[in-house]
């Protein structure tokens, strides 16, 4: 793909091989970020983390990204996946979620310049492929922390940055601090991507001036064929969302064991379903139901009396 790069973000329930098809047939994205895998489930043999280790469908460009607050257990998961194809591995250091951060892991790291930096010095030892970290700002709305945690661990071998630019416990409704990304790049030797709020393609291509890959989420779940939006690639003028939905559906129940199937349906529809005008009433249909076949017939349903409903604006 020409342009800066476009990746999909690591998003816990929803960067599996089902979305990742599904972005690929509307022309696919430079990289595609795992879901979140615990290091340590990981490397003690986990019962399903062979379907978060599914590297498909272009193993060339996915990258792994790890979660724990046990440097060894990184550096040991790192070992573990370094046989498989992959673009490189990613080191969470920005999840800001209870049950992560009272383990020491996601951005619990920023917490201290010298731990993180000795972890990246641990787990760069282990691999030759590219390692790269997702991050906030910190803590606080500290820039000069920010820069020393950064070139620290650029100085121990890290080669890629993606900044989420909130400080670790904030929430979504605050608006993402887009100059703190800007400002970063200026200062490291390595690229750094930007990541948060961004709605649209047309926005894609507008952030990737201040940075040098952008990183999207909710909106690649929304519209799978953002990235083909933002490249100009063809599409269709109108895109069926009821087909969307039924293929999404179709890979989940390929792709993804029985018991992931409920969870991660209405993960994907939580946001697929902002597409419509009645975004809430079919949430709360779909949410109801615990089965992939009794999801596809209240869709089924919703389009047969919502016609108006059933396509959105594709390629020009």
């Amino acid at each position: 793909m020409m342009g800066k790069p476009f990746l999909l973000a690591p998003m816990a329930e929803i960067s599996h091989r089902a979305l990742r098809e599904l972005i690929a047939g509307f022309g696919g994205c430079d990289e595609y970020f795992s879901e979140m895998i615990s290091a340590g489930a990981l490397i003690s043999g986990g019962r399903y983390e062979s379907w978060y280790m599914d590297n498909e469908p272009e193993p060339e460009k996915f990258v792994y990204q790890l979660v724990s607050g046990n440097a060894e257990r990184l550096a040991n998961a790192v070992s573990f996946l370094e046989p498989y194809e992959c673009a490189g591995f990613d080191i969470n250091m920005g999840c800001s979620a209870p049950p992560i951060i009272r383990t020491g892991g996601g951005a619990q790291w920023m917490s201290s310049i010298d731990t993180a930096g000795d972890m990246i010095a641990r787990v760069r030892k282990r691999t030759k492929r590219r390692l790269s970290v997702k991050l906030r700002i910190g803590f606080a709305y500290d820039f000069d922390y920010l820069v020393s945690f950064c070139k620290r661990l650029e100085d121990e071998g890290v080669e890629r940055v993606t900044l989420h630019p909130r400080i670790a416990r904030e929430k979504f409704k605050k608006g993402a601090n887009w100059e703190y990304t800007g400002m970063l790049r200026k200062q490291l030797r390595i690229p750094v991507v930007g990541n948060g709020d961004i709605r649209s393609a047309a926005e894609m291509n507008r952030r990737s001036l201040g940075c040098d890959a952008i990183m999207i989420g909710r909106l690649a779940v929304q519209k799978p064929w953002a990235f083909a939006q933002a490249r100009g690639l063809p599409l269709p003028g109108m895109i069926d969302l009821e087909d969307v939905a039924a293929r999404f559906l179709d890979m989940l129940a390929k792709c993804q064991p029985h018991e992931f199937h409920k969870s991660r349906a209405r993960r994907f529809f939580t946001y697929f379903c902002s597409n419509f005008k009645w975004a809430n009433y079919v949430r709360t249909l779909l949410g109801r139901e615990a089965g992939l076949s009794a999801m596809r017939n209240v869709l089924e349903g919703f389009f047969r009396e919502n016609p108006e409903e059933r396509f959105a604006p594709g390629g020009a």
